[in-house]
């Protein structure tokens, strides 16, 4: 099978030799992103060139394309610099009684997993961990875990190891009838999973901006509920943060009111005059695409590496628990996994080790050449 690349991969940075399979780990840089950085370096050496309201237009205009890609209300999206900074704020605002439960999962990134340790620690509460096996599908073990018990429910839209998927829609209605809040790490899968933030009602979607989107590292993304835009309480108590923070001469005059929206729960030195415009690039490029052409492309790439996984006797996930933009192996241990990755490297095959799999993930970079070359090597690594 050909897959249709209108252009193959020639608007991303590319060396010849090298064939990425990575993105879940961080993504390619797109040319428009390196010209963007390049072009804020240069201007940033002339600070007398930004004005007061370079340090909000630039921000809001990035906030703006966020929105729109996501499909949400632009004054539902705060700026963050890192899943954990975006879980904190999820941990710090949502209450957990004594003797209740917090549910993750097995094996989750351990970014969504640290902030709830130390809530359990503080509100005598418990953490409940969902644990999957090759006969108990990860949505099933987050389900059987929900009950009336539940105070909060911190997970992925799909695993970061091999992409086992979350049927989010299952887990945000067992949510609502016991009266849990759902806070959803999406670093793994905005962009190129869809999630419809409308049916699920999450009160929290937090998402680094380095992988699937193609932005830059250190920029990230927190969607909040319309509850906690209004009442929320932010990690920082930032200037920037604050009512009327834009007219500089007034600074001294403290408010207690913050900037609308999820804006109060942004990061202290959010405008970012380098790391924001890169991120602004990749987010233009991303709604040019259009998420539903990039799920369906990725979904066409992973196919392909499925086929080639399994006429060569490799197992993995059945299609019924796996994501559509990436790929795990599995290996009987890790060693082994190591093992065929160091091969692979050796052919110019760069992917990760994430557990006992080798964890594959194109993104909108790969070409039909990209796909030959890991599909052929595939044939050597199987048993």
């Amino acid at each position: 099978m050909q897959i249709p690349f209108p252009e193959s991969g020639a608007i991303f940075e590319r060396t010849p030799d090298i064939t990425y399979f990575n993105s879940a780990n961080i993504g390619p840089r797109l040319q428009s992103v390196s010209r963007a950085g390049h072009e804020a370096i240069d201007r940033f050496s002339r600070p007398w060139e930004i004005r007061a309201e370079d340090w909000f237009s630039g921000p809001e205009l990035l906030r703006a394309e966020f929105a729109k890609f996501v499909e949400v209300d632009v004054g539902q999206i705060a700026l963050i610099p890192s899943a954990s900074y975006g879980v904190a704020i999820a941990a710090l605002n949502l209450p957990v009684d004594p003797g209740s439960n917090i549910v993750v999962v097995q094996e989750q990134y351990p970014s969504n997993i640290y902030a709830w340790r130390r809530k359990v620690e503080t509100s005598s509460a418990t953490i409940r961990m969902a644990q999957r096996s090759a006969t108990t599908p990860l949505s099933k073990a987050v389900l059987d875990c929900i009950d009336q018990a539940t105070s909060v429910v911190a997970i992925p839209h799909c695993h970061w190891t091999d992409g086992e998927t979350i049927h989010l829609e299952s887990v945000a209605a067992a949510c609502r009838k016991h009266n849990a809040a759902l806070v959803i790490d999406a670093s793994q899968s905005l962009g190129v999973r869809p999630l419809d933030f409308h049916a699920i009602r999450p009160d929290f979607v937090l998402a680094v901006g380095y992988k699937w989107l193609l932005g830059a590292y250190g920029l990230g993304y927190l969607y909040s509920d319309a509850k906690w835009c209004s009442e929320g309480m932010p990690i920082e108590e930032s200037w920037l943060t604050r009512a009327g923070s834009e007219d500089f001469s007034k600074l001294v005059d403290y408010v207690d009111d913050y900037r609308p929206g999820a804006r109060r729960f942004d990061f202290g030195e959010f405008p970012q005059f380098i790391s924001v415009p890169m991120s602004t690039a990749a987010l233009q490029q991303l709604n040019a695409w259009g998420a539903a052409t990039i799920v369906e492309r990725l979904a066409a790439c992973t196919q392909e590496i499925r086929i080639a996984a399994e006429r060569n006797g490799l197992t993995i996930l059945p299609r019924s628990r796996a994501s559509q933009h990436m790929v795990g192996i599995p290996f009987s241990s890790q060693e082994q996994a190591i093992a065929a990755n160091k091969r692979m490297q050796a052919e110019g095959i760069v992917a990760s080790v994430r557990g006992q799999s080798i964890r594959i993930s194109p993104h909108m970079h790969t070409t039909n050449e990209d796909l030959s070359r890991l599909c052929e090597l595939l044939n050597a690594l199987g048993p």
